[in-house]
């Protein structure tokens, strides 16, 4: 009754040690599929977040484009009306110097005039 008591110990330890080898089996056939599946998805985020990263990245680009293409059309803006009152000025200067010029010319022209209508009187008198 022992032998056959210490005999079914004996299966049963051997069946248990199979049991657990099987399960340490599995187990470790789940491990490696699980770390396999990690392994996949970190390497899934890992290309969105660089994905991410570059539609940042372009986003951002396109968004200083944009800023430097406001500012020069703003520059532009702001040159071509300093070119457009500096025009102006200069024209004005150039209406008043002519004004000047022309006023002067008639002064000579009215004092040249004098003169000769006092000359031809002075020649009637002296005739």
């Amino acid at each position: 009754h022992e032998r056959e008591h210490d005999r079914e110990i004996s299966e049963l330890i051997t069946k248990h040690e199979e049991e657990m080898e099987k399960l340490r089996a599995e187990l470790n056939k789940e491990q490696q599929q699980m770390a396999a599946t990690h392994k996949a998805e970190m390497e899934q985020a890992q290309l969105q977040s660089q994905t991410l990263h570059s539609l940042e990245l372009e986003t951002l680009r396109l968004s200083l484009n944009n800023m430097r293409t406001s500012q020069l059309e703003l520059t532009q803006s702001n040159l071509r009306k300093e070119k457009e009152t500096a025009l102006m000025e200069l024209r004005e200067m150039l209406n008043d110097k002519h004004a000047q010029d022309v006023a002067i010319l008639q002064s000579r022209h009215q004092m040249e005039w004098e003169k000769i209508k006092e000359q031809c009187l002075k020649e009637k008198e002296d005739l």
